[in-house]
Formats: structure tokens, C-alpha cells, sequence
């Protein structure tokens, strides 16, 4: 069950940002960055750690103005499943859950709160600063927990997904509302 909680909380990282959770991922391992990822870890060490610094500068940056956070969306939007799969994955190697089936709980989860972000930055023409610096503090703690203390990772993460739930929802009935 730790598991789990652990993976939920990776893929919810993964679904507020994409390379800064990977490279926090990386750099918790110690001296072997990211030999434990599945994907990433045939890839050369200097190469990842370069490319994800400065995708997650770009990322802690650009999302500060609007056009930034334009770019950084869509990017998002399309790789945020595939990170939440690959973090879920990393976060629980040692459980007996078929590793499929992690994989499509972490991407799935990314993808919805991504989906959610972008829904927002839509409706609001635009994401508020203040909410952009808690989508990173969010990001940072979820991944910390993930490795630390999973079970409050996890249930952040599931508080995430019921905030996304309810969301869409009210969407859902502003839309009906505003087309009547």
C-alpha cells in the first residue's frame, strides 16, 4: 500500500511539472542520479542532468508570464503522462503490483491533473502568480514525500484528484449554465 501512496504521489508531481520532478528524482539517488528510472536510466547521466536543469528552469520561469506558460502547458500536456508513468515506476520498484499497472495509474493521474491546470489556465486566461509558485512548492513537496513519507504524499495526491474531480464538475454545470 506505501507503494502505491508513493507512486500517487510521484505521479502528481509529474502532473504539475515535468522535468522537476525527474530531476529531483535523480539527484535524491545519490551518486547513481538516475540508474534506478526506468527509461532514463540508458541514457547518459550528464546529458539527462543537463537537459533537466534546464528544462526545469525553463519550466520555473516562463510560467511566470503568460505567453511562457502558453508553451510550458502544451509540453506539459503531452508529456506529463509519460513522466507520471516513469516516476510512478521509479517510486515503487519493490512493490507486487504488476509494473503495467503502475505505469498506467501514474500516467493517468499526470494526465488528469494536467488536464485540470490546463482547464484553469484557459477559464482564467492565464494561471495567477501566486497559484504558479504553489504548483512548484506542490511539485517539490509531492516528490519529497513520495520518497520520504509516502503516506502524506499520498494523501496530497488524492486530495489533488478530489480537487479535480470537484472542478470538473462545476465546469461541467458553468457550461451547461453559460450555453442556456
Amino acid at each position: 500500500m506505501i507503494e502505491i501512496l508513493a507512486t500517487l504521489s510521484a505521479s502528481a508531481a509529474a502532473g504539475m511539472r515535468v522535468g522537476t520532478p525527474l530531476l529531483i528524482i535523480g539527484l535524491l539517488q545519490g551518486s547513481n542520479l538516475w540508474s534506478q528510472v526506468p527509461i532514463l536510466s540508458g541514457i547518459s547521466p550528464h546529458v539527462l542532468s543537463g537537459l533537466l536543469t534546464s528544462w526545469s528552469l525553463f519550466e520555473l520561469f516562463a510560467s511566470k508570464k503568460l505567453i511562457g506558460q502558453r508553451i510550458v502547458q502544451q509540453v506539459q500536456l503531452f508529456l506529463s503522462p509519460f513522466v507520471g508513468a516513469i516516476m510512478g515506476l521509479t517510486v515503487a520498484s519493490a512493490t507486487a503490483t504488476p509494473s503495467w499497472l503502475i505505469a498506467l495509474i501514474g500516467g493517468l493521474l499526470a494526465l488528469v491533473l494536467q488536464l485540470v491546470l490546463s482547464g484553469w489556465f484557459y477559464r482564467l486566461r492565464g494561471l495567477p502568480l501566486w497559484a504558479v509558485f504553489l504548483q512548484d512548492s506542490l511539485c517539490f513537496t509531492l516528490v519529497v514525500f513520495a520518497v520520504d513519507d509516502p503516506r502524506k504524499g499520498g494523501l496530497i495526491a488524492l486530495i489533488l484528484l478530489w480537487l479535480s474531480i470537484r472542478s470538473a464538475k462545476n465546469w461541467y454545470q458553468w457550461y451547461w449554465q453559460k450555453s442556456s
